[in-house]
This record gives C-alpha cells, structure tokens and sequence, in this order.
C-alpha cells in the first residue's frame, strides 16, 4: 500500500459519520451488491464469513419502521447479545460528549428526559433511512462470529461512504431481538448483531450538523520493548 493508498483510506473513514436524518431516495440495488461485495473483503476468523445480511427495499422499510416503533414504545430490550454493563472513565465520558453533541444540534436541553426519549426512539423508524440491514451471525461462533461481523459492518460503512452513501450502525435494533426474529423468520442458531440503516443523507437536518471526535494514536497505543 502506497502513501496514496493509506491517505484515501483515512480520507474515506474521516468522512464517514453516523447520519441520524436521511432522504427518502432508494439506493440503487447495483450499487448495494457493490458496497458488499467490497465489505467482504475484511478479514474473519478462518475466513469463515459469518455475517449475513437482510436487507429491506423501501417499501418493507416503512412497513417495519411503523411496526417496529410502536413495539418498542411498550417493549423491554431482549437482545440476543448482552449489552455493556456499565460505560466507566473516558468511556463514559466519551459516551457522553458524543450524545450531548447529539442533544445540542437539535437543541434538546439537558434535563428535558422526554425530548431526549423521543430522540432514541428514532433509532426505530431508522432515522427515516429507505433501507435497513439487519447483521446476523451464527450462534455457535459465539464471540469471534460477533467480532467478524462488527469488521465487516466497518467496512460496508466505509464501501458505502465511498458510494456516496449515509449509513448509521444501530444497535438499538438488537434491543428488539425477538421481534425482528419473528418479522424476518430469522432462524434460532443466528444471533441478531445489529442494524445498518443507509440511504443518502439530508445535509440539511440539524442531526447531521456535527461530528465526533477521535483519539489520538498515542492514547491507544502501548509500545513494549
């Protein structure tokens, strides 16, 4: 890889953000076999390739994303996967800068708890994005089927940005686990890993205004010897 190489490389991941407001414009289908068939160049354990994709052409989009909001305003989460059990020190410090950003844009205040839910609740009609794709991994890889996957889902996002496509990863969707299981017959020996909703983004929506930060490499990295 030449200096140019890595240079679109972090031009590409640089650009790349979590859209929260999308148009209602569909993706062209090519250009969606495209953008995976770029992301299935990550690495996997064994080069298994664990993930599998569905993915929803706009019509079925806006039948769940009715179905799916109105589940999840009485639902309690089920994931298939066990979510953190607490964000501590610098990462729940950057957990928190990153939704206050969130907050700010769209000028909700802190305090104001149900502005805040509504907010979150958006993640169930995916932000208004024409396509979503649920990631699933076989249950028996466990861990490394997950961790495939979440490779793979860094690099549909990267593919995609390259495409000129929006994307947000969301893991809000594994809440509602056995509900998408049943609406998408997904079988029992596949784990729900999370959603990517995509489309093009509304440069316009306050929710894209802002971007997150990154640490530096020298907070990251461990040199021995």
């Amino acid at each position: 890889m030449s200096d140019e190489d890595l240079a679109t490389l972090d031009r590409l991941l640089a650009a790349r953000w979590s859209c929260r407001a999308f148009r209602e414009d569909p993706v062209p289908e090519e250009s969606v076999a495209r953008i995976v068939a770029t992301a299935q160049r990550v690495a996997s354990w064994n080069n298994t390739q664990p993930w599998q994709l569905i993915v929803t052409r706009k019509p079925e989009t806006d039948r769940l994303r009715v179905a799916l909001h109105a589940h999840a305003e009485a639902a309690a989460p089920e994931p298939d996967i066990p979510f953190p059990t607490a964000y501590e020190g610098i990462y729940k410090e950057r957990r928190s800068v990153c939704g206050w950003q969130l907050y700010g844009a769209l000028g909700i205040e802190r305090g104001d708890r149900a502005a805040s839910a509504r907010q979150m609740m958006e993640n169930f009609r995916f932000f208004g994005a024409p396509h979503v794709a649920i990631v699933t991994s076989p249950r028996a890889l466990g861990t490394y089927g997950v961790l495939d996957c979440g490779a793979f889902v860094t690099g549909f996002m990267t593919a995609a940005q390259a495409a000129g496509v929006a994307t947000i990863a969301q893991a809000a969707l594994a809440t509602q686990a056995p509900f998408l299981r049943d609406w998408f017959a997904i079988p029992e020996d596949r784990l729900l890993v999370c959603g990517i909703a995509f489309g093009l983004a509304d440069p316009d929506h306050p929710a894209n205004s802002y971007r997150t930060e990154r640490a530096a490499p020298g907070d990251v990295l461990d040199w021995r010897g």
